[in-house]
């Protein structure tokens, strides 16, 4: 290849994870008003890649029943939404445990 056209090609941050071509997934969301009034930003979005200028807001992400608050840091940057929002009811043993106890 050209050097011009791989410098052109190759990804600038760790937020690429897919084509580079493409760019991160996002989702138009208010976060112009979200930083001005200081409220959560409710979305549906769980594919949305955290951007850096997501880095200090609240998001409230929906699972499938409810919405659970997020807060992003600098640590979530190039992940998505629904990383950090669980869908499934944890499962234990507990309840067999004290049938056994008897």
């Amino acid at each position: 290849m050209r050097p011009s056209l791989v410098a052109c090609i190759q990804p600038s941050s760790v937020l690429l994870k897919r084509s580079v071509w493409k760019g991160p997934f996002v989702v138009p969301l208010p976060v112009a008003s979200a930083r001005k009034n200081n409220t959560p930003i409710q979305t549906t979005a769980r594919s949305c890649t955290i951007l850096p200028s997501f880095v200090g807001l609240t998001f409230q992400v929906h699972n499938g029943l409810e919405f659970f608050s997020v807060a992003i840091t600098e640590d979530m940057v190039g992940y998505k939404l629904g990383d950090f929002v669980p869908t499934r009811k944890r499962f234990s043993f507990k309840g067999e445990l004290k049938g056994r106890m008897k």
